[in-house]
């Protein structure tokens, strides 16, 4: 086969890639490939001259290096066979989520494939490329995919700002179907409508699908679910609350959330088209309160520069939800914020509940589902954090 270009990387990323990070930023290449197409794979090797592996390379992004495999050329291609094989062995995977009709496919480096993401909702499919090795190859992965699940529609979802960190344009548009991209998906008993070409994110917050499920389980009495988008969370509470208020900011999102609860024939949930802040602020006030209460917030610290801003922010969120709790109360708190850590996460609420002076028992530690894996080696794929609290 023909000898790909290589990249010489630094004793130092050399050593990060072999401890399991798979990512290589463009200060620890020292020698960079000589290459003029995008998305190419390259042979990476240390300043040695030993192999270490194949990665795409991407030509602008700060992220200079994304590995695919520890094996040589020599030993592995990297063709369209090779990427057919990583996507049969992701589906494989999920594998022990049976009967699930929304859950994520590809979950990028954690299932071997740097900057993919594949979601699905019944019969269609999004997928995401956020890097320009991937970007490259979505059509051709696409079609692969179509071949492996036998859905109608792919609908590229290339429109999240992370493309922007790698120099790509944002778009979304259909790779494999016509016309509109409206499906229905199921958490548990609960049916609900996604619009892929649309919709935020891919459609819906799939990484949140078992803590709606499981927040359901344990909430009782009356319920407020803040942050609700489609009324995810405002559903599985309905199952054993007497009332649920579902509060969400974006219209059309709130919208769909009641037309969610009345399609699954959920009387009891009331949405509130209102900014989470305010309606928080307002019951404190008020003195009104409520047996459980779940805060899931968008990622308010995008980059580590804004987190101390991002923190006050959580802060005040728990704080006041926390005033609103009775008695044994139930908070079900997330924040899917990559630059906040998981300590950082539990200090803060810990924080919130001392000044509101609720002591509170922490009964569950959570974090995404296991369509959602995490990679070792790369904290950043550790996004998601639920933290389930009993305020006393």
């Amino acid at each position: 086969m023909p000898s790909l270009p290589t990249a010489r990387v630094s004793l130092k990323g050399a050593k990060s890639l072999r401890r399991g990070n798979p990512w290589l930023y463009r200060t620890e290449l020292t020698e960079p490939p000589a290459v003029d197409s995008a998305g190419a794979v390259v042979a990476v090797v240390d300043p040695q001259g030993n192999p270490i592996g194949q990665a795409l390379y991407a030509r602008r992004s700060p992220l200079a290096l994304r590995l695919l495999t520890r094996k040589s050329p020599a030993e592995e291609a990297v063709d369209d066979a090779f990427f057919r094989r990583r996507l049969e062995a992701a589906l494989a995977r999920r594998a022990v989520m049976p009967g699930r009709d929304g859950l994520r496919l590809v979950h990028g480096e954690a299932d071997v494939l740097p900057g993919l993401f594949v979601d699905r909702y019944g019969d269609g499919l999004t997928l995401q490329t956020l890097s320009e090795g991937m970007d490259a190859r979505k059509e051709k992965l696409a079609r692969m995919l179509v071949e492996l699940t036998g859905v109608s529609h792919v609908v590229c979802r290339d429109d999240a700002s992370g493309r922007d960190f790698e120099s790509l344009p944002r778009e979304v548009r259909l790779l494999h179907g016509t016309g509109d991209a409206r499906f229905t998906y199921h958490e548990g008993p609960h049916r609900f409508s996604v619009d892929l070409l649309g919709d935020m994110k891919t459609g819906a917050f799939l990484d949140q699908v078992d803590n709606h499920l499981r927040a359901g389980e344990l909430a009782r009495g009356e319920g407020l679910d803040c942050f609700s988008y489609h009324g995810g969370f405002a559903l599985a509470l309905s199952r054993h609350c007497s009332s649920v208020i579902a509060v969400e900011q974006d219209a059309k999102a709130a919208a769909r959330a009641q037309a969610n609860a009345e399609a699954n024939g959920r009387a009891n949930v009331k949405v509130e088209n209102a900014n989470a802040f305010d309606v928080l602020r307002r019951f404190d006030q008020e003195g009104r309160r409520f047996d459980t209460i779940v805060l899931d917030p968008p990622g308010l610290a995008k980059r580590r520069e804004g987190l101390a801003t991002a923190l006050r922010a959580y802060h005040e969120l728990n704080l006041r939800a926390l005033r609103c709790l009775r008695p044994d109360g139930l908070l079900v708190t997330c924040s899917c914020s990559g630059k906040l850590d998981r300590a950082g996460f539990e200090e803060m609420v810990l924080s919130a509940a001392s000044d509101a002076k609720r002591p509170v028992q922490i009964l569950e530690r959570r974090g995404a589902g296991l369509d959602h894996p995490v990679l070792a080696g790369l904290p950043d794929t550790e996004y998601l954090k639920a933290l389930y609290v009993r305020a006393l």
